[in-house]
């Protein structure tokens, strides 16, 4: 099975330049796990998750340690973590050069790349364009999909094995 037979086509995307309040709520509206990020000319910059969005100040969320020596005493230092947290824009907080996949990707490809990237759901490219976004829940739905289709050939075989023809005895 094929990344495109699965992937979702219908998706909300970004700007770099895209307030973080506006991606949150298209998060929220759009019921994805992250944005994929678009240039001006609709190229894959980026991407920004869920994930990218809850170290944050607003949140009371202790920015994540730098080195084990930060985490052990509780230091809360400057640098790129606080810059994140205090970020405005999506440029500042999205994931650049994003795990993605073709549109010739198998669905075993795309659990490889999620299993191997830990990430939630990768955006399908063709001619460097997104053209779809596969994510955990249109995984299951496609097995869902699968399995109703093995449950109701089984449930057809059993009610034909049920039904034997007659011979008309003379």
């Amino acid at each position: 099975m094929l990344a495109t037979e699965v992937m979702r086509t219908s998706f909300a995307t970004v700007k770099p330049s895209t307030s973080l309040i506006d991606a949150a709520r298209l998060l929220l509206q759009n019921n994805q796990r992250g944005l994929p990020v678009l240039d001006h000319e609709g190229c894959l910059v980026g991407i920004v998750s869920e994930g990218d969005l809850l170290h944050r100040d607003e949140l009371g969320v202790s920015p994540p340690a730098v080195n084990w020596l930060e985490a052990l005493l509780g230091l809360e230092g400057g640098g790129p973590a606080r810059d994140r947290m205090r970020a405005l824009r999506v440029s500042t907080i999205m994931t650049p050069d994003p795990v993605c996949v073709d549109e010739n990707a198998t669905v075993d490809d795309v659990v490889a790349e999620m299993d191997l990237r830990r990430v939630a759901q990768v955006p399908v490219i063709c001619a460097g364009k997104v053209i779809g976004i596969v994510s955990r829940i249109e995984l299951i739905g496609a097995l869902e999909h699968s399995l109703s289709q093995t449950e109701n050939d089984a449930k057809e075989i059993s009610s034909r094995k049920q039904i034997t023809p007659h011979a008309d005895k003379p």
